[in-house]
């Protein structure tokens, strides 16, 4: 999939009128069965089975329904799911670009990728209650980097108290096996499941705290793709399986070496130290020779994120990139800007760039999470940051930064609420 672009000049962006905010629209039941119908070859080629204990008294009214993200094939799974039932779907703003109008149709509630969007909230409401079909949502709002749950963004339960509607919650399995991020859309024979099943209703929603409610949802997004499959014994045998497996796993666990890894076939080697490791079928690493410092890719990915903590806590963390600048401002394309650099420190995000008519600073509590992706629509790996003016999507020429600047945006957004609560903490102690 790719997305439609312009070259542009950040003047002539800049004076572009802002998208006009719409509200959602009830999904024309003909664009739902083509859906249907396009949906069917993949799911068949998955064998795709679900099982949802007492399905159809809960979705007779208006549902929220949420659902953990690994691949496109998400979407299609919903599809089957929930068909013939209509629902709108929270997207992305940039999966509108160049075909607003089909989207629309569809049922799609646009929204700014970890931008604080209280209109969401509303929209999303008016759906429920208006128009009276599902809501469809990925809280986590961006595919998992390495099979377990991203970040939620804090206080969701509120979200659930304002909506006042069941929550629902699918959870798949081997969606994420078929086709991970880093693999670069080369998809495996993996059959795929789904569980679903509802999480609350409204009384339980009414008589829960927002702590209480924030309990429920991590608990129900706590999974790990790579475990399930060794657990449930789901060889995969395509002799790229290890592909790409450098952009999550940046960091040689063996000589500490960043951005010198490349997983090719079945293999990920360091060019520093020559450390090499095997992929097995059941998704383990396993050293060719010596110590197998982490077998479970996971692990492996949860010491980078530890990594990346010590370096925001002595200070010694920074990106420091040339990066090629797209900006969204509307459905109509993503323009490309042309080139910048991208500052990542603890002091936050700066942009600069466009022969210095551009500069765009954002602070580490803006966001909880960091918009990131691989090969986005086929153009390349990238960082995107913004705010309800413009959308700034980073293209970075170093390469293997992308994993690691989301783990520093994720743990120093943690360290700054840490701090900020500390910091009222102290002054409503008595004196």
């Amino acid at each position: 999939m790719k997305i439609k672009t312009k070259q542009r000049t950040l003047q002539q962006v800049l004076a572009l009128p802002p998208q006009k905010h719409k509200k959602p629209k009830r999904p024309w039941f003909l664009f739902r069965l083509i859906i249907r119908v396009a949906s069917q070859v993949d799911l068949w080629s998955t064998r795709f089975t679900f099982t949802f204990p007492g399905k159809r008294e809960v979705l007779k009214q208006p549902c929220l329904i949420l659902m953990n993200h690994s691949s496109f094939l998400d979407l299609e799974i919903a599809s089957r799911i929930l068909f013939p039932r209509p629902y709108c779907i929270v997207s992305t703003t940039d999966g509108m670009v160049g075909k607003s109008w089909l989207m629309e149709r569809i049922g799609c509630i646009p929204t700014q990728k970890f931008v604080s969007d209280l209109r969401l909230i509303r929209d999303m409401k008016y759906a429920l209650k208006e128009k009276k079909t599902h809501v469809l949502m990925y809280p986590e709002a961006g595919y998992s980097f390495d099979g377990c749950a991203t970040a939620l963004p804090q206080k969701l339960g509120a979200c659930l108290k304002l909506l006042d509607v069941p929550v629902v919650m699918i959870t798949t399995y081997g969606a994420f096996a078929r086709d991970p991020l880093y693999n670069g859309l080369q998809k495996r024979k993996v059959k795929v499941r789904a569980d679903c099943r509802q999480l609350l209703s409204r009384e339980e929603i009414a008589s829960m705290s927002v702590e209480e409610l924030d309990d429920v949802l991590k608990e129900a997004f706590s999974f790990d793709q790579f475990a399930w499959q060794r657990e449930q014994g789901v060889e995969i045998r395509e002799p790229f399986r290890a592909d790409g497996l450098e952009r999550i796993l940046y960091k040689c666990a063996a000589c500490g070496k960043e951005g010198t890894t490349r997983g090719v076939g079945t293999e990920l080697s360091c060019s520093a130290c020559g450390k090499t490791y095997h992929m097995d079928t059941l998704g383990r690493l396993v050293a060719r020779e010596g110590k197998t410092e982490f077998s479970h890719i996971p692990d492996w990915y949860r010491w980078e994120r530890e990594c990346v903590r010590k370096e925001l806590e002595d200070g010694s963390y920074r990106l420091d990139t040339p990066v090629t600048v797209g900006m969204l401002v509307d459905h109509k394309a993503l323009y490309m800007v042309g080139e910048g650099h991208l500052l990542h420190t603890t002091e936050g995000f700066l942009l600069t760039g466009c022969s210095g008519e551009l500069r765009y600073e954002q602070k580490p509590l803006a966001t909880h999470s960091l918009n990131s992706d691989y090969y986005w629509y086929e153009i390349g790996d990238v960082i995107g940051i913004g705010n309800a003016k413009a959308l700034y999507y980073c293209f970075p020429t170093q390469p293997g930064v992308v994993t690691k600047t989301r783990l520093a945006t994720e743990e120093l957004y943690r360290m700054r609420q840490s701090q900020k609560r500390i910091a009222l903490a102290s002054k409503t102690e008595p004196t």
